[in-house]
């Protein structure tokens, strides 16, 4: 739209939906023989493909008289469509209510409260029609809120006729025809169906696969809770229309969470779980198919909403999905100190303490083992210097400076050996401020707190 002359600017955010281009995934599908290209939904404004239908059911429910000026939209959502409908309430100056699952990432609760919605959350491990669930609490705060407009976009139909008139035309003109097989998740089904009845009445040939988590009824078995978000159900919605899918893939937790990281480390593309989903369903039905097939897949949302979860070693390894690093030794701990500082740095019982001082000072230490000799040998240490100690000595007799070491050492540092995991090294370290690595009656080296972090920190880094 033109504001003034010479200026090009569009009205509000939600006209820069849509027009989302293709790329070839060519790393995480160097194995197959098909080209497989994904659709970058992600670069919406929201950030998901629910920015699609979002503005589109306000308009039809403003056009309905359904919601007027002063309204409130009340929604189940899992937080996609909660996105895309917020920015729409905020440009629109509607109030917007959410309920949503309580496996949502944290982020995307956060999200739909940076927009000013408010966000109600529901338990996951119920039945959709057990009055706790998302869905019929969205139910009820609809009746008992006055003006209250629920787009519900598992049974609104303008959910899938938007992907119909615009996510399966761009992917026609984007491939200019030359499309295949067609692979997304299904959630409410209005994308898949949308685009699969766009794409199959220019190709009735088409292959639309069906991306499922493993916990989903749509591809058979009990429905039961899973952790990918955002697709899959335990109800059939009204949106989606079975008939359009060719086939079904089932796909684990695990497998969706692990490729989505793929995608995003070797393709150098943020998504969330559910792409991870489809991709590994693609990668599934690309290994039936030969060279000269182009795969499209869905890749629905960015991976900014799951940095707590799915990009979280933490939590990824909480929920058995990587493997716990291999336990590292005390002995490694202390190999990788700095090479600027011997491993072992001892001072004598008959130094002074001015000459200790000079010690820690010149190797930029705090602490240090007392020998009666320089052999290194554990038999040989009798006790430890500390700077904290020495500090309180001389403030309060400068005299002490030239006492002996002997007369003012502390006692001797806890001993680890150096084969010990690295547990043991921290256990020691809660209340000592150092240990004395040690092995076969040797003395190797002095571990500190700080050698234990900066080792820490850097084997997260690697």
């Amino acid at each position: 739209m033109v504001l003034n002359s010479g200026v090009r600017a569009i009205e509000h955010f939600l006209e820069a939906v849509g027009d989302t281009p293709l790329v070839r995934l060519r790393r995480v599908a160097a194995d197959v023989r098909p080209a497989i290209y994904g659709k970058l939904e992600m670069l919406n404004p929201g950030g998901s493909v629910k920015d699609r239908i979002a503005l589109r059911l306000i308009e039809a429910a403003e056009a309905e008289g359904k919601l007027a000026p002063g309204g409130t939209i009340v929604e189940p959502t899992s937080g996609n469509t909660g996105h895309g409908l917020a920015i729409a309430a905020a440009i629109k100056g509607y109030r917007a209510i959410f309920v949503m699952p309580d496996k949502m990432s944290q982020e995307k609760i956060s999200l739909l409260r940076a927009y000013g919605a408010e966000v109600v959350i529901a338990p996951t491990a119920v039945e959709p029609d057990d009055p706790r669930s998302y869905y019929r609490v969205a139910d009820r705060l609809t009746e008992e809120i006055a003006g209250a407009f629920q787009p519900n976009q598992y049974d609104n139909q303008e959910n899938p006729r938007a992907h119909e008139e615009t996510t399966g035309p761009e992917l026609w003109e984007q491939t200019e025809g030359e499309i295949d097989v067609l692979v997304a998740g299904v959630g409410t089904g209005g994308t898949i169906t949308g685009v699969a009845r766009a794409l199959k009445e220019r190709k009735p040939h088409l292959v639309v696969v069906g991306a499922d988590p493993e916990g989903s009824l749509f591809s058979g078995g009990g429905a039961h809770p899973y952790l990918v978000e955002g697709i899959g159900e335990d109800f059939w919605p009204q949106t989606f229309d079975p008939d359009v899918v060719d086939r079904w893939v089932r796909v684990s937790d695990r497998d969706s969470l692990l490729m989505a990281r793929r995608i995003t480390r070797e393709e150098g593309i943020l998504v969330g779980g559910s792409a991870g989903t489809a991709v590994w369903a693609a990668l599934e039905v690309a290994q039936e198919m030969g060279e000269g097939t182009n795969i499209v897949v869905i890749l629905p949302d960015t991976g900014r909403n799951y940095l707590s979860k799915l990009y979280s070693d933490t939590w990824m390894l909480q929920h058995g999905f990587v493997e716990q690093p291999e336990a590292a030794t005390v002995a490694e701990v202390l190999g990788k100190r700095s090479e600027d500082v011997p491993p072992l740095i001892a001072v004598t019982a008959q130094e002074t303490v001015r000459q200790a001082v000079d010690t820690l000072q010149r190797y930029g230490i705090s602490q240090a083992p007392v020998a009666h000799d320089d052999s290194g040998e554990v038999a040989s240490l009798v006790g430890s210097i500390r700077e904290r100690s020495l500090l309180e000595r001389v403030f309060r007799d400068p005299d002490a400076l030239q006492a002996s070491v002997a007369e003012v050492m502390d006692p001797l540092l806890p001993m680890v050996p150096a084969d010990d995991p690295v547990e043991i090294a921290f256990e020691r370290l809660r209340d000592r401020p150092a240990v004395i690595v040690e092995r076969e009656g040797k003395a190797l080296g002095v571990l500190t707190r700080s050698d234990l972090l900066e080792f820490l920190v850097h084997r997260r880094e690697t």
